[in-house]
């Protein structure tokens, strides 16, 4: 008999291989933010959080090439593993923890949930999203009879909207304002009415918002009790400034470390983010999209 591991529906990872892969992340990222030295982080993160981790610690080595006076090292406690069952590659599971970076109690208590990758056997875990929410934010996961957490596959045929499209959907709202199937909120209509409303004697903006949906940018979802699903998903989005003759646009110190060209008339900005959303099951009352959280970062800047 032929045993085709690929097939075979198995936890993505055991607890002590993700209480590992939090532990390898956390210290890398420590040293990396310490030193302001992408390299010693690049082999823990991918994806969206890994775009805006590099980019970021790129910039802030430019500013300060000594590295960060102020850093205070990171700390992820009271972990709680969310592993999927899975077949094949890439394999994935979601670390919902405590940070130090915030008050344990209150209205700025919050859980940093990261999404940890593997894309193969041989490969290295690689955190590839982080998001911050408040604890009840978090809507109730289903489990399966095993007690594993359970994947959402990418067509979603059950919800509102498919894992895979949710990239598409955002960013065609964001432009056009339709498909309205996101909740009201900053990620969404108070961001999209801010870029429309932005007015500034003599400069022009425009706006181009693109989809991040393939490879290490694949969104990530686990099924909730109510029958909707809890997702990561990508983005990138540019923002263009143009300058009427005689005057430029004004380069901020972080966007000069990541810029190329020399900046005359326009100035353009390109961002990664990631969003965390809950998305209801097709056919709930309420069945709009609700961001719970959006992590974006500047990683390139073009002057022309």
């Amino acid at each position: 008999m032929t045993v085709h591991g690929e097939r075979e529906v198995v936890p993505a990872a055991t607890k002590s291989e993700a209480a590992r892969a939090l532990k390898d992340f956390t210290a890398a990222y420590n040293a990396a933010d310490k030193a302001y030295d992408p390299a010693l982080d690049a082999d823990v993160v991918t994806g969206s959080l890994g775009a805006i981790n590099q980019a970021g610690l790129k910039a802030r080595h430019r500013i300060e090439p000594t590295g960060n006076a102020r850093h205070q090292p990171l700390e992820l406690t009271d972990a709680r593993f969310l592993i999927p069952g899975q077949a094949g590659w890439p394999r994935w599971f979601v670390a919902d923890t405590d940070s130090n970076r915030d008050e344990d109690r209150g209205k700025q208590d919050t859980r940093w949930l990261l999404a940890f990758v593997k894309s193969g056997p041989d490969a290295g875990w690689k955190a590839a999203y982080l998001s911050v929410v408040a604890p009840g934010q978090v809507p109730a996961l289903a489990k399966g009879g095993d007690g594993r957490a359970e994947p959402v596959a990418a067509d979603g045929p059950g919800l509102a909207v498919a894992p895979r499209d949710l990239g598409t959907r955002y960013t065609q709202y964001l432009q056009k304002g339709a498909p309205d199937v996101f909740a009201p909120g900053a990620a969404t209509t108070q961001w999209r009415d801010a870029r429309l409303n932005t007015r500034r004697a003599g400069f022009s903006y425009q706006y181009v918002d693109q989809p991040l949906d393939g490879g290490a940018y694949a969104p990530l979802g686990l099924a909730t009790e109510d029958g909707g699903a809890l997702v990561f998903f990508s983005s990138r989005h540019y923002e263009r400034q143009t300058a009427a003759e005689g005057l430029r646009p004004t380069v901020d110190p972080d966007v000069e470390a990541l810029l190329t060209g020399e900046v005359r008339s326009t100035l353009t900005k390109e961002r990664v983010s990631s969003q965390l959303v809950y998305v209801p099951k097709k056919g709930a009352g309420a069945d709009r999209v609700t961001v719970l959280n959006r992590l974006p970062g500047l990683t390139s800047a073009k002057g022309s």
